[in-house]
């Protein structure tokens, strides 16, 4: 029986959660699937926020630097990849690279968003020629040369995405890299199976994302990690995605962000007909991961909500994300990035402060514990304020 704001039970667990108590796996369960209490949760997730998150509303100002957009996978749902013959394949030389991170430190921006197709170069012969003419490897290795270059000619600090890495991958970036990302998108294997978004691709089986979630943590990586909403997940699947995530954190403590991403259907893809989740159910998700994870900070991207975003402050999270006044979003490019300007006053109109922050959160700047190479430490001082926001005068 699916609960409601007249069942008791929903108050309860609503009450804990206000009281600090760690919810329930069961619990997150009845909530989610509540049909007439939507804003009871979301009042509870804003005013868990309120107590715990004090501080501002992030945001991080980026390039976005679109290495190479051939994959071996093939979800149902994405556009970001292309194949060789296309005209939009990117496969980007050294001053490409380095055009738009100039580009970027002119306008100050802070981070170097790298973001690459899943391990072209083991589907491509085409991805393998470019890496030859770079007289390199890999992708990751190439990526690994190109945050070096970036940091000493810029100031810029990496931020790199590339799928699942390998642990031996991972340890070589975090050498150039300040924070990595993956997104665990789901922990259902049922999405996995035939005729579902994950088919094609074996990088999204969540045993390999779960894995390089740990070997994150193992390695002491900040770690921005999420989930893509209304894929084909059940309601229970979402929740339990939440618990792993929470999970993980709990063991390794290096996952410095959750995204909360909803679907958006797109031409040519295979659910291009698929409907996007409703907005109650992806509101509700939101402050059930608020619930789950209290201290993490949470996002959602404001270019995939546009004429809405501002209602996710009131759900409980604490950060947009990238934005970027340089460069479009490649793995969404029909949706074009609200200005800063327009986030800000959305922000500060729901009563909130907005600031800068870097692509590694401020909790992972002011401890001394090894999250973060003390080379990197020193760009990071540069641009740094005593809080681990950026600079007010750097960014103005």
């Amino acid at each position: 029986m699916l609960a409601t704001a007249k069942d008791p039970n929903i108050y309860e667990i609503l009450q804990k959660c206000l009281e600090g108590k760690k919810i329930l796996k069961r619990d997150a369960y009845n909530l989610i699937n509540s049909v007439d209490c939507t804003d009871l949760i979301v009042d509870t997730g804003r005013k868990i926020r309120d107590r715990i998150k004090i501080g501002p509303i992030t945001y991080s100002r980026k390039v976005f630097i679109n290495l190479i957009n051939l994959c071996r996978d093939t979800c149902s749902y994405c556009t970001y990849k292309k194949e060789p013959y296309d005209n939009s394949v990117t496969m980007m030389k050294p001053e490409q690279v380095l055009a738009i991170a100039e580009a970027g430190r002119r306008l100050h921006c802070t981070e170097a968003l790298f973001v690459t197709g899943e391990r072209p170069e083991q589907k491509y012969q085409e991805a393998k020629a470019w890496l030859n003419s770079v007289r390199r490897s890999s992708t990751v290795e190439y990526i690994n040369e190109m945050c070096e270059m970036v940091l000493n000619k810029t100031g810029l600090l990496p931020h790199t995405n590339a799928g699942s890495m390998t642990k031996k991958d991972m340890s070589l970036l975090k050498e150039t890299n300040v924070s990595l990302g993956m997104m665990l998108e789901s922990s259902s294997r049922r999405l996995s199976e035939k005729g579902m978004p994950h088919e094609n691709a074996p990088s999204k089986n969540p045993k390999v994302r779960i894995k390089a979630l740990e070997n994150a943590g193992q390695l002491r990586i900040p770690l921005t990690t999420g989930l893509l909403i209304g894929i084909g997940e059940t309601p229970e699947e979402l929740v339990d995605s939440l618990f792993t995530i929470e999970e993980i954190s709990q063991k390794y403590g290096h996952i410095q962000e959750i995204i909360m991403q909803n679907f958006v259907p797109k031409p040519e893809t295979g659910m291009e007909r698929s409907a996007p989740p409703t907005y109650n159910y992806f509101i509700k998700s939101i402050s059930i991961a608020r619930m789950i994870m209290p201290e993490i900070n949470i996002q959602v991207p404001p270019n995939l909500n546009p004429n809405i975003f501002g209602k996710y402050l009131d759900a409980g999270i604490n950060d947009w994300g990238g934005i970027s006044p340089v460069t479009i979003d490649h793995v969404n490019p029909e949706s074009p990035w609200p200005s800063i300007e327009s986030v800000k006053y959305v922000t500060e109109n729901r009563g909130c402060k907005f600031r800068a922050r870097l692509p590694v959160y401020p909790e992972f700047i002011v401890k001394d514990d090894g999250f973060i190479k003390d080379r990197l430490k020193n760009y990071i001082n540069l641009i740094s304020d005593g809080r681990g926001l950026v600079r007010e005068d750097y960014i103005n």
